[in-house]
């Protein structure tokens, strides 16, 4: 890839050159790769509560979005919720599936990839059994979680085989998914 090309190229809806500038403050200043992203949550009834998402840490400072997102979720009357949004394991599956996209995508841009179209199916087995407490040898999370991916690019095979066998493991989401990460709970007594 020519310098030019960084400095001036799109590729992907990705703007190249500032991605690439990015990397090298990165390499430069370590500090700048640490971000922190919070959200609220608050339960309204049954199963259904609302997440909202604005503020966050990154490249050393704090940011806030000009409007929130916010984010319902919810059970289907099978598991005696309302259905007012999907429930929170289909936003994990979600997830997981727009991290691996945007990852690879970024990664393909930084190597000259053009990608026409990426789309993915994505579909877990949960038991509930573990959820409920009725069988302590079935865990209550996912116990497999399979990601169907169809790419179309004029890349050549090699350099698709190369980019998406690094690109998914370079996920944060994956990576905290497949290796895990701790998760700190503090509960308080409201008054």
């Amino acid at each position: 890839m020519t310098q030019q090309m960084t400095q001036t190229q799109t590729v992907n809806g990705v703007d190249v050159g500032r991605l690439m500038e990015n990397i090298e403050a990165i390499k430069s200043n370590p500090v700048l790769a640490k971000f922190r992203f919070k959200m609220n949550n608050e339960w309204y009834d049954g199963g259904h509560t609302r997440t909202t998402i604005n503020g966050y840490h990154g490249v050393g400072e704090d940011f806030t979005r000009d409007t929130s997102f916010t984010l319902d979720s919810d059970e289907p009357p099978v598991l005696l919720g309302m259905d007012k949004g999907p429930n929170p394991v289909e936003y994990l599956l979600a997830a997981i599936a727009s991290c691996v996209t945007t990852a690879t995508v970024y990664h393909a841009a930084a190597r000259g990839i053009r990608i026409d179209e990426f789309e993915s199916t994505v579909d877990g087995d949960i038991d509930i059994q573990g959820f409920l407490g009725l069988n302590k040898d079935v865990r209550p999370g996912y116990q497999e979680i399979r990601i169907n991916f169809r790419i179309k690019s004029d890349a050549p095979q090699e350099e698709l085989d190369e980019l998406l066998a690094v690109a998914p493991m370079l996920s944060p989401v994956f990576n905290s998914v497949t290796q895990g990460v701790p998760v700190r709970l503090n509960f308080e007594r409201k008054s």
